[in-house]
């Protein structure tokens, strides 16, 4: 008995003296963390409602650290950035289409910097060089999303494939974003050229703007409008039909046959004097942490590096074999003042006017 107990007691101490260690490396690193201060600029064009949710984990880790969150769509903050270039007021920019990324990085404004913990990021979702300039969370991709209960009261059937969308049946009936103010209306136009060919697809987007009723300046716009029943018929964000589905709307996400069109939401570094690079670095380091990348793929259901978590509820099966593999997202950003320019003065005219 006597033996029992000496173990008892030691094995009782050891469990104490690893659970003070433990408490005081935490206060270790809890103070290091408080001993970042101060402010960062960053640019993003992640969903508003979804920019809280994940950087709750950042604020508790920097507690003295404030962002300066500078939110729009992806086409807004693209051109924003552009517009600035050296006199940006962005120290990072966290969540962007990776093809905006590259067409930044053509005007030298990107700096090279690899977080750590970029190591788990599959490669096809991450700068090939290194150090890095881009660091992909996820990819969003695009959808139809249909009003059932709306194509039922007109008698329609719901469209499985591209083509489908440009049966008469369907004349005004279809909203989609405008690429030049939407990363969603930018990879769907630039997926169509590259999966068709360029004159096929310019072709097929002519016939496809006789049934479009209006391009709106939100990716997700078109999936809250079928939502609503003012329009059955979206091209909009998978992400945003399935938020959608999950608040109880009548709608579903259609895969089209032809494949998805698809981009890396990326972070990246902004090159410009007097870049606050210590506050910088450590939001980038977080934005890629496993808390955060599994949030990113609660909200979008595709993660960038290889996981096991499960599906969130409502998204619809096959997402990653439907999504185009021959996705060149170089020749997007190389292509894409061609692309807007070329869209805008063939299909602009449909635009919703600017709230």
């Amino acid at each position: 008995m006597k033996v029992y107990t000496k173990k008892l007691i030691f094995l009782v101490m050891a469990v104490c003296l690893l659970a003070a260690c433990g408490k005081e490396m935490s206060k270790e690193a809890a103070g290091a963390n408080e001993e970042l201060s101060g402010e960062i600029t960053v640019y993003t064009a992640i969903e508003e409602e979804l920019i809280p949710e994940y950087t709750k984990s950042f604020e508790e880790l920097y507690p003295n650290v404030k962002l300066n969150m500078v939110r729009d769509s992806t086409g807004i903050i693209t051109a924003k950035l552009l517009s600035e270039g050296e006199n940006t007021s962005a120290d990072v920019v966290w969540g962007l289409a990776a093809s905006s990324l590259l067409a930044l990085d053509q005007k030298d404004m990107l700096a090279k910097y690899t977080p750590e913990g970029s190591e788990k990021i599959l490669d096809p979702y991450k700068d090939s060089n290194e150090p890095m300039k881009w660091v992909g969370n996820t990819a969003f991709m695009t959808g139809i999303v249909i009003n059932k209960a709306e194509l039922e009261k007109l008698g329609i059937e719901a469209p499985k494939t591209y083509k489908d969308l440009l049966k008469p049946e369907y004349k005004e009936l279809i909203v989609m974003p405008h690429p030049a103010s939407s990363g969603t209306g930018f990879l769907t136009s630039s997926a169509w050229v590259q999966m068709m060919g360029e004159e096929k697809g310019w072709n097929y987007m002519s016939k496809l703007h006789e049934n479009v009723a209006t391009y709106t300046h939100s990716g997700s716009k078109p999936a809250k409008l079928a939502a609503a029943g003012e329009f059955p018929i979206g091209i909009s964000l998978v992400y945003s039909g399935v938020t959608q589905k999950q608040q109880g709307a009548p709608v579903e996400v259609i895969l089209p046959e032809e494949g998805l069109g698809w981009e890396v939401e990326a972070n990246a570094l902004i090159k410009k004097e007097g870049n606050n690079e210590e506050l910088a670095k450590a939001f980038l380091d977080w934005a890629i942490t496993d808390e955060v990348m599994r949030k990113y793929y609660d909200a979008n259901g595709f993660s960038t590096m290889e996981n096991d978590f499960p599906k969130p509820d409502g998204f619809p099966s096959g997402v990653e074999e439907k999504m185009y593999k021959e996705n060149d997202l170089n020749w997007a950003a190389e292509n894409r003042d061609s692309i807007l320019e070329k869209w805008d003065s063939s299909f602009g005219s449909k635009a919703e006017p600017k709230e």
